[in-house]
């Protein structure tokens, strides 16, 4: 069986979807529909912009998106057997596979990216990336940490948990990490706390986003962040969409429960490779490829 993954935040890079438009004739179609919905010219910063303009929470959710929809729009006899994707990227695999509209999905993006960064200037705020760590260890230290807001926010995979919290009790978790064996306690260069309790000023905007939104019922399952079992119903998929921007990206067990279920080839549909490279260290025999 084969899945394919969609990349969240952070696998974007200059000059991303240039060829594509300039190559496919729907694949323009779809860019320039964008452009209009959202109202300026993505494309124009997506294929000249500099990595600091493409790094504007605005711009890099709504790039990372299109980006990843629009290979797959434009991938002949695109039929996965499941999707799932990372963080953002679940927004692009419930329009690949037919939960949501493609005008629908970029706008659920763009409130999802503008609610964010509200957010993030309302609780100024950071992650980091715990390297060589036991999972069951870094959240102990996690909820040790009770002064601060401290919580496991993405399970990228064995051995590389993200960490999301105030920026006092970030730099509090990452010294204590390092005490309890951690080989690495990296602060990333990110804008806030994202899948924290922090976020919760953007949940309830975007929950208002997604009940207002149409769903339909999916092509085929979607193994979700929150839930990371696999989900046709729409119901379900909506509450789970909701509840992902305050809880935390469980990849690597949605990565096993999609290898239980059968999947052998994992097809990464979007910029950069960074799923194939997870999805190796979660399941070693797993076959990984790119669009």
């Amino acid at each position: 069986m084969k899945a394919f993954v969609f990349p969240g935040q952070g696998a974007q890079f200059p000059g991303m979807g240039k060829e594509l438009y300039e190559e496919n004739p729907k694949a323009k179609e779809l860019f320039e529909q964008a452009n209009e919905i959202l109202g300026f010219r993505i494309t124009d910063i997506m294929f000249e912009g500099t990595a600091e303009q493409l790094q504007q929470t605005n711009v890099t959710q709504p790039a990372v998106f299109l980006h990843s929809v629009i290979l797959a729009k434009t991938t002949p006899d695109f039929a996965p057997d499941m999707v799932a994707g990372h963080s953002l990227g679940e927004l692009s695999a419930l329009v690949a596979n037919d939960t949501l509209a493609f005008e629908d999905g970029l706008k659920l993006v763009h409130q999802r990216a503008l609610a964010m960064q509200e957010a993030c200037e309302i609780n100024p705020s950071t992650m980091a990336a715990i390297l060589g760590l036991a999972d069951e260890k870094v959240e102990e230290i996690c909820a040790s940490i009770t002064e601060e807001v401290v919580v496991p926010a993405n399970y990228n995979c064995p051995g590389q948990l993200v960490i999301s919290g105030s920026n006092k009790g970030i730099e509090i978790a990452c010294v204590k990490m390092k005490e309890a064996g951690a080989k690495r306690a990296i602060p990333l260069p990110v804008g806030g706390a994202f899948h924290s309790p922090l976020m919760e000023p953007a949940r309830e905007k975007l929950q208002k986003a997604i009940e207002a939104t149409d769903f339909h019922t999916p092509s085929c399952p979607v193994y979700q962040n929150v839930s990371t079992t696999a989900v046709t119903e729409v119901s379900e998929i909506k509450a789970n969409l909701i509840a992902q921007l305050t809880a935390p990206v469980k990849w690597t067990q949605s990565v096993q429960n999609m290898v239980a279920d059968g999947a052998k080839m994992f097809v990464e549909c979007g910029p950069g490779k960074v799923l194939q490279g997870l999805v190796k260290k979660i399941h070693s025999e797993a076959e990984v490829s790119g669009l």
